[in-house]
């Protein structure tokens, strides 16, 4: 999500991130310190922050940050009315921005479930392998159930291979696998496994700010190209 981010910045798109995820991986990897936060997603979610005082500009790029204080927002949002439409209400009409990227933890959360209502497209990271295929699998009955339910115009609107070993067999076979199963959406670029990618978190920054010339760097700025092309 940070160098999908990053990439669509690049290409003069106005992109806000919303870290979902109590570990706040999104935020730290922007050098963004989680424990000194005095307002973040949580305030969002419960009505006791706007938007825009949760809201942070990195150098442009706009973030909604998180801190281990989301991890009991389950627990106070559960007994609420329209528990599910926090964050869709809590966002409200956003013009200014042309992307909204939200960062969702990988398990199946009140929290991950106020993301699919509040959003009209899911892009899936696949990383290329066996059991990750089985995740998808899962993933596309909850959003069906999701759309059917909560939110029509839910859907699927890209898959990309993430951490790719394009000399593994397998992992070309999970390619093929996942263009059988979603013949329309799975793109053409992949995100090749690469060292840089790995780095660029701990020092707090995205790949173009940390190696630009690098594979993963190449990787992301066509993959983001692509998601251009494709009218995401």
């Amino acid at each position: 999500v940070v160098n999908i981010g990053a990439g669509l910045q690049q290409k003069k798109q106005r992109v806000l991130l919303i870290d979902l995820d109590p570990q706040a991986c999104l935020t730290k990897s922007l050098g963004l310190k989680p424990y000194e936060l005095k307002k973040t997603v949580y305030h969002l979610l419960v009505g006791k922050a706007s938007l825009k005082e949760v809201m942070v500009n990195r150098k442009g790029l706009f973030v909604v940050p998180s801190n281990i204080g989301l991890s009991g927002v389950d627990l106070e949002l559960v007994s609420q009315v329209a528990r599910e439409s926090k964050l869709k209400k809590a966002l409200g009409n956003l013009d200014d921005f042309d992307y909204i990227l939200i960062d969702c933890a990988p398990s199946l959360s009140l929290l991950t479930l106020n993301a699919l209502v509040a959003v009209e497209e899911v892009l899936i990271p696949l990383q290329t392998e066996y059991l990750a295929l089985n995740g998808i699998e899962q993933l596309t009955r909850t959003i069906a159930t999701i759309k059917e339910e909560l939110n029509p115009s839910l859907r699927i609107s890209g898959v990309f291979g993430t951490r790719h070993q394009s000399r593994e067999v397998f992992a070309k076979e999970a390619l093929k696998n996942a263009k059988e199963a979603f013949p329309d959406v799975v793109f053409q670029n992949v995100i090749r496994e690469n060292v840089a990618l790995k780095e660029a978190p701990s020092y707090g920054k995205t790949i173009f700010e940390y190696k630009p010339k690098s594979r993963g760097a190449e990787d992301y700025r066509k993959l983001c190209e692509e998601l251009l092309r494709r009218g995401i």
